[in-house]
């Protein structure tokens, strides 16, 4: 063991030299070394507040993790399992009075197991068949077509083929919206003078389950003097297949974004990048991270992830509208993990929403994960319906006339298991300043 100045114990490590010279290990042993075993992760990890097993938290997980990376083995199903539950929902993150950096700690993980383990055929098909359909608009509205027409047989897909594939029937829509105003390369002008110029990530599973969140999130910017690109050739941001260990594919979607936004940055010129979706915000403000050793594009990230913003953010900068009609509706706020853990962005949406003339109301335990988790939901339903079922009932306690999320994931993991509807917070905040009630709120 070593000693910080306060009398701590950190956490020792045993890498040989050979193995240090590999970057990761490298990085790895970096945040292992950071890790004092104080065990405050424990307390806000919704693994193991439902499963009461210490390496079903960060900490027992970073144990895991160091015991099979110092020995130089492949990872075993006991590590594998334990490392799939985690939601990387990084509230251990937020808890960590130390700094260790989880995130990128089981991004290596997941990116050795990746290449290390072979999970079993039906997991394998599985894993596969998300990271080629999710994210890529064309394909996933087909399959969401297939699984609308095979929807009534979820129950007996769930029999026959396991839990799993039943969630994902589960989760298809009972309608499959249209296309919306943003599905292809396009500019849309300011109203009025020109303030801002910024490019929308449009992204991969939103723009075909939610398009309308798009459309107003170009209605309020426009309205407030942006004009708003959506770029040729951006796309998924990679966040999907990341959390898979897919590192190849994650860095493949970075560097076609990097290449679509750098084009209009070299061009006409972006104050920002809009992202939302807080997922995905969290992994474009990681782009500097992820492409850290790619010489023909760190510097590149970096510049990228520097003006990257949730739409909240970026409508905070430029000073939000007066309120064209206040009508004091109570709106329950639900904080994406991603967004408050990942962005560390906690009050700002709440006080848009108050500004913009709601009640904003919020619930217990606002800390703890929804169970979505980007595919999560699909691939530990058992655990994500349990975190569903504790977070819909704070919820529903708080007994609003809507919800309001930034995070499309948390939306479609909680509606269904809701009293009232929910929206995205910049539909709210379009209605208000003078855009369209949103649809679910008739």
């Amino acid at each position: 063991m070593a000693f910080l100045g306060s009398g701590e114990l950190t956490m020792q490590t045993n890498f040989s030299i050979a193995q240090l010279a590999d970057p990761d290990i490298q990085e790895v042993d970096g945040i292992l070394r950071k890790c004092v075993h104080c065990g405050f992760c424990t307390a806000t990890c919704p693994t193991f507040s439902i499963l009461g097993d210490e390496l079903d938290s960060p900490r027992g997980r970073i144990y895991l993790i160091k015991d099979w990376l110092e020995n130089d083995r492949p990872p075993s199903e006991r590590v594998v399992t334990h490392i799939d539950r985690c939601l990387t929902c990084l509230s251990c993150m937020t808890t960590c009075p130390s700094g260790v950096d989880y995130m990128h700690l089981v991004d290596q993980a997941r990116a050795r197991i990746e290449t290390d383990y072979t999970r079993p055929f039906v997991d394998r098909v599985l894993r596969e068949l998300l990271a080629w359909m999710l994210p890529h608009p064309t394909r996933f509205r087909a399959a969401l077509v297939a699984a609308w027409l095979a929807r009534p047989l979820a129950p007996v897909v769930r029999t026959l083929f396991g839990k799993r594939l039943g969630a994902m029937l589960g989760l298809a829509p009972a309608v499959i919206p249209p296309r919306g105003e943003t599905s292809h390369p396009r500019t849309f002008t300011a109203t009025g003078p020109r303030r801002k110029r910024v490019a929308l990530l449009t992204g991969c599973a939103q723009q075909v389950l939610a398009p309308a969140i798009h459309d107003a999130t170009v209605r309020l910017l426009t309205r407030h003097g942006v004009e708003v690109v959506v770029a040729e050739g951006a796309g998924c941001c990679g966040a999907l297949t990341q959390h898979m260990g897919k590192t190849n594919a994650a860095q493949a979607s970075a560097r076609a974004n990097i290449d679509a936004w750098g084009r209009e940055m070299d061009g006409e010129g972006l104050d920002a990048i809009i992202i939302n979706a807080s997922g995905c915000g969290t992994t474009v403000k990681d782009y500097s991270h992820m492409l850290a050793g790619d010489p023909a594009y760190a510097e590149r990230a970096i510049r990228i992830a520097e003006i990257a913003r949730d739409v909240t953010e970026f409508i905070e900068e430029i000073g939000l509208n007066e309120p064209v009609d206040p009508n004091c509706m109570t709106v329950t706020y639900h904080s994406a993990c991603s967004m408050q853990h990942g962005q560390k962005i906690k009050t700002l949406p709440q006080t848009l929403l108050r500004r913009a003339g709601f009640e904003v109301r919020e619930p217990r335990d606002s800390h703890l994960c929804c169970g979505s988790a980007g595919t999560y939901n699909m691939l530990q339903p058992d655990l994500a319906d349990e975190l569903r079922r504790r977070k819909s009932t704070h919820l529903n306690d708080t007994d609003p006339e809507v919800f309001a999320a930034g995070n499309l994931g948390c939306m479609t993991q909680l509606e269904g298991a809701l009293d009232a509807p929910i929206v995205h917070t910049v539909e709210l905040l379009d209605w208000a300043t003078g855009g369209p009630k949103p649809a679910k709120l008739g």
